[in-house]
């Protein structure tokens, strides 16, 4: 497994890498790169409402302005390896581009790839960088409260 990064897509999609598919194989339809950041950013919007929902009812839970703005800025910092989560997927080489017109990063990997591979290949970044660090702070809030109150 390789990865290449191969900086800004042109915005050509005949320009990414390719291979022929094997007879039988169901090729994955691609979704417009315009209509699949919008639906990316709506649904990320709607995942984070979602998220926190349960944080707002906790007692312990506050909006801190400069709380919120260090995790904006985690998520950006966040965003190449979350492309390279996805590239180490991939079990030939994987290539990184990125649209920043569109707001986004992708990697393409030319091979052939199962549906399951597919779905664990696209989730795994979520599950590294959201869903795992939410459910620890979620559930040992406590734990780092009183970690605080012990240091000082």
């Amino acid at each position: 497994m390789k990865i290449r990064y191969m900086g800004q897509f042109s915005g050509n999609e005949d320009d990414l890498p390719r291979q022929p598919h094997r007879p039988g194989a169901v090729q994955f339809k691609e979704p417009d790169m315009k209509q699949l950041a919008v639906w990316a950013n709506v649904i990320a919007l709607g995942i984070i409402v979602a998220l926190m929902v349960p944080l707002a009812l906790q007692s312990w839970f506050t909006v801190d302005g400069w709380g919120f703005v260090l995790g904006a800025l985690m998520s950006l910092v966040c965003a190449i390896p979350h492309e390279y989560i996805h590239a180490v997927c991939f079990r030939d080489t994987a290539y990184i581009y990125t649209n920043l017109k569109q707001g986004m990063l992708f990697v393409v990997g030319p091979e052939d790839m199962s549906k399951g591979r597919f779905i664990f290949m696209s989730l795994l970044p979520s599950i590294v960088f959201g869903l795992i660090p939410y459910i620890a702070g979620f559930t040992m809030h406590n734990v780092f409260l009183a970690t605080l109150g012990a240091m000082s």
